[in-house]
């Protein structure tokens, strides 16, 4: 039997959503197909989430064994893993996202698709790496990082494949603010407390109207951009 990788808990109409499979929070089929669930029930008895992973470790990203597979492999893991990006960041509730250590490639991606982004100080290693392990960096990438980053550090970000400290990574768009370790969960309780307290209605159609453009087109664009993907890993 599979170990749980994903732990759900309801405290006061807040969601805790924590990734820990007890290595890099990796996302593969099993581990979306669990944050996918999370993030139903959540949306049916929360009114804000908290999304997390492990001390130290936020989420290394998709798998990279099954990425560096081959096209067809990598290709199953992005088809999989993009609508459950797009549900985080079209979420109808507020999202605060506790990045709770490490983020690299999806994991970078998944604090990008947060309300509210808080990071714990430390040299911990935040960043789109894609360009430099040899896969190009598919259109949730691009345009996730369009979307969120400051435009100042969006080339170096994505085709340098920067990879920023905690305290970089609030100056280049990738979090909101950092908060000693021991104070992560209350401030984003804290956080998410707050936007709980707005109008649901109101909350949810101004997200709409602020990132409904890049979703739309991300989900139009996907199909065409994951076999030009296949093609660019099967040249490399």
């Amino acid at each position: 039997m599979t170990a749980q990788a994903v732990n759900y808990s309801l405290q006061n109409d807040i969601a805790l959503i924590q990734m820990d499979d007890g290595k890099v929070n990796a996302l593969t089929h099993s581990m979306l197909d669990e944050l996918d669930a999370a993030l139903t029930k959540a949306e049916q008895e929360a009114k804000a989430i908290v999304f997390t992973g492990r001390a130290g470790r936020f989420s290394a990203g998709f798998d990279l064994k099954v990425m560096m597979a081959g096209p067809e492999s990598a290709n199953g893991l992005l088809k999989k893993g993009a609508p459950f990006f797009m549900r985080l960041y079209g979420s109808r509730l507020p999202l605060v996202v506790a990045c709770s250590g490490h983020a690299v490639a999806g994991g970078a991606l998944m604090t990008l698709c947060g309300d509210v982004r808080i990071g714990v100080e430390g040299p911990f290693k935040i960043g789109l790496n894609e360009t430099a392990v040899g896969l190009p960096l598919p259109i949730i990438g691009i345009e996730l990082a369009r979307d969120r980053l400051a435009k100042t550090a969006l080339s170096a970000a994505t085709l340098g494949a920067f990879i920023y400290d905690s305290k970089s990574a609030v100056k280049a768009g990738y979090l909101d603010q950092i908060v000693d370790g021991d104070s992560l969960m209350e401030t984003a309780y804290q956080a998410a407390t707050v936007l709980a307290g707005y109008n649901s209605m109101a909350f949810y159609e101004t997200k709409k109207r602020l990132r409904g453009k890049t979703i739309d087109y991300i989900n139009a664009t996907l199909d065409d951009d994951l076999a030009n993907f296949a093609k660019a890993m099967g040249a490399g």
